[in-house]
């Protein structure tokens, strides 16, 4: 029998229902966390100051959160889902090789240009956490090994030269979307696009 306390958090209150109250305070917390991780000034989280961010009490983030850490990782792979989404599904409407890179990297600028403080959560060098490292290099691994697979063609099996050129080129290509979103390289969207297709494509 659900506890009194999960009862009440699950009744109706103005026309919301329980659990779209829940999913609404989780929103909140996420959003909070990106604020506060990616913005210029960005650094460490905890549960006091996003509560505080999203206006909320440390009672409602235990309701969908066990640690900071948790949260930390929750904001994070939601932006990494967006990205690669729709880096995904620009990649699969082009035909050529470069054409789909190209469309692919476009897709992630215009993610992280849309809204820089995801790209400072996923690229920013100043922004660190075990949390964060360990979903960078999960990231990391997952999208070297999608770029050895493209450099050695649908019908090929990736070799060990594939894969350490993949590491070398998306370690690049973080790092030159990092230096763009703070500005250390001047470049439009265009030319930066430009320049981490060519990167990727090892021209």
């Amino acid at each position: 029998m659900p506890s009194p306390l999960t009862m009440s958090a699950l009744r109706t209150y103005a026309g919301e229902q329980g659990d779209e109250r829940i999913a609404r305070r989780r929103q909140q917390l996420l959003d909070a966390a990106l604020e506060t991780l990616g913005s210029t000034d960005g650094g460490s989280l905890s549960v006091r100051g996003v509560c505080r961010e999203a206006k909320l009490t440390a009672r409602y983030f235990y309701e969908s959160f066990s640690s900071a850490d948790e949260l930390v990782a929750a904001t994070y792979d939601r932006v990494i889902d967006e990205i690669m989404a729709s880096a995904s599904e620009a990649f699969g409407q082009r035909t050529s090789i470069t054409e789909r890179v190209r469309g692919a990297v476009a897709a992630i600028v215009a993610v992280i240009d849309g809204d820089r403080r995801k790209g400072r959560l996923l690229f920013s060098p100043t922004l660190v956490s075990s949390t964060l490292a360990q979903r960078r290099l999960a990231a990391t691994q997952n999208l070297a090994a999608l770029t050895a697979q493209s450099a050695a063609g649908s019908h090929n099996t990736a070799s060990a030269a594939d894969v350490a050129a993949g590491y070398y080129r998306v370690g690049g290509l973080a790092n030159l979307l990092a230096a763009w979103l703070d500005h250390r390289v001047e470049m439009s969207r265009d030319e930066l696009i430009d320049a981490c297709t060519a990167l990727l494509l090892g021209e």
